[in-house]
């Protein structure tokens, strides 16, 4: 069932995006010689007007086919035979159909469960926001110059950007219909730590050492077991739990056993100082009801903030903070949204429907984000050069704009094949 449904939809937004070029296309009386729902051997095929519909074997692609349009023929009827802004509005159709895709799923979706606010719902008394005046019911409308529609805007902004001991923190509050700034450095919270990552949280086995810490100078490594600390006996995660919060550490050292191969080691271990900023307040992550035009107005802030996080997701790929493993292609998209199915069993088919909707509008939104990019054989790349072609009244060189387009698709392929074997890794 997973499966169907994932297939159902990729299908309804590759089809989407490409109704788009296959519209505008006929709107500028460019012929579209065939267009396709999935890639490789046709399946069904029918010709209609001069237009041939197939639907092919993969169901992960598709295609509307323009006469002429990697050739120098400048023929009417062909793509570039059009007029060039005729041209733009074709390739552009693509991505923004796959927008109001995702504008309009969003619509049903806040018709159906609402919007989140970013109302602050507790702040923890005596605390360094506490006194620079936030309350209860603050609506937050801006973090540190990014603006705020949604509290997942905020959870997305904090997760991205740790907040920092010395960091100077800005925020705009919403209070009775007014704007309130409030500006104040974080909490530090003080702890000590042996310096360790469990494995899982029902488990003592050691998964890593972090570099620096007291149990990284000492003979512990990776797969050890801890079963007591300053002699008494840890039998399991709960008990390690239930010690700490009788015998907070400190910096003074402590005496641990260890488990390797069935033989016990002990460990003096001097904890170490970890200190992390904290924000001493929270914010709504539930969902109110949207009424009247704010279903659309909610529903083009939640097509807003699915911009924005692919585009965040983009720089902090560029910057280094996301690397090729955490990029997905199909077969991780599937397995996604096989997750997110399993997921919503138990909550029920309207929470079934809301999650895979959601999943689409996601995709969509993403998809078209990544189509406007400008590289080479993508739709953002094609509107470099007609937009170049717009400016300067004459195209570039078709030969090098078609040697360009081809290379760029070699190395998306490329890139293509890596990513899938990274979800199937991912996956088995």
């Amino acid at each position: 069932m997973k499966i169907i449904l994932a297939i159902l939809i990729f299908s309804a937004i590759i089809l989407f995006h490409e109704l788009g070029h296959f519209l505008l296309a006929k709107k500028n009386k460019i012929v579209v010689t065939e267009f396709s729902l999935g890639m490789g051997p046709r399946l069904l095929s029918t010709v209609k007007n001069g237009t041939r519909y197939s639907l092919k074997l993969f169901p992960i692609g598709g295609s509307c086919a323009m006469m002429g349009e990697d050739m120098e023929d400048e023929a009417p009827g062909t793509f570039n035979g059009a007029p060039v802004w005729g041209r733009i509005a074709t390739v552009a159709a693509g991505p923004v159909f796959n927008f109001i895709l995702a504008f309009v799923i969003t619509v049903i979706i806040v018709s159906l469960v609402g919007y989140d606010p970013a109302e602050v719902t507790q702040v923890e008394s005596g605390s360094t926001v506490a006194e620079a005046g936030l309350q209860e019911g603050d609506i937050i409308k801006e973090y540190q110059g990014y603006h705020i529609d949604l509290a997942r805007d905020l959870y997305l902004y904090m997760y991205l950007n740790s907040v920092q001991e010395d960091e100077t923190i800005h925020m705009t509050v919403e209070r009775d219909g007014k704007d309130v700034e409030l500006s104040f450095k974080p909490d530090v919270q003080v702890r000590y730590l042996l310096g360790f990552n469990r494995k899982n949280t029902d488990s003592l086995e050691v998964e890593s050492l972090i570099p620096g810490m007291g149990l990284s100078e000492t003979g512990v490594e990776p797969g050890d077991v801890i079963t007591s600390i300053n002699g008494t006996r840890l039998e399991n995660a709960e008990d390690y739990t239930n010690y700490l919060a009788d015998h907070p550490l400190t910096g003074e050292t402590v005496t641990i056993t260890y488990e390797r191969d069935g033989l016990e080691y002990t460990a003096d271990v001097t904890p170490k100082e970890y200190r992390t900023a904290v924000l001493k307040f929270s914010y709504n992550l539930a969902y109110t009801k949207a009424e009247g035009f704010g279903v659309l107005k909610y529903g083009a802030l939640e097509v807003k903030y699915l911009i924005r996080s692919t585009l965040l997701s983009l720089k902090e790929l560029l910057t280094g903070g996301l690397g090729v493993k955490d990029l997905s292609g199909p077969v991780g998209v599937v397995d996604a949204i096989g997750s997110t199915y399993e997921e919503s069993k138990s909550e029920g088919m309207l929470a079934i429907w809301v999650n895979m909707l959601y999943m689409a509008a996601l995709l969509s939104a993403n998809l078209g984000v990544m189509n406007l990019l400008p590289l080479p054989a993508l739709d953002g790349g094609r509107l470099v050069f007609l937009i170049i072609e717009a400016v300067r009244r004459k195209p570039v060189n078709r030969q090098v704009e078609g040697t360009i387009h081809f290379a760029g698709l070699m190395v998306l392929m490329v890139l293509m094949v890596v990513v899938m074997y990274n979800d199937i890794l991912k996956i088995f």
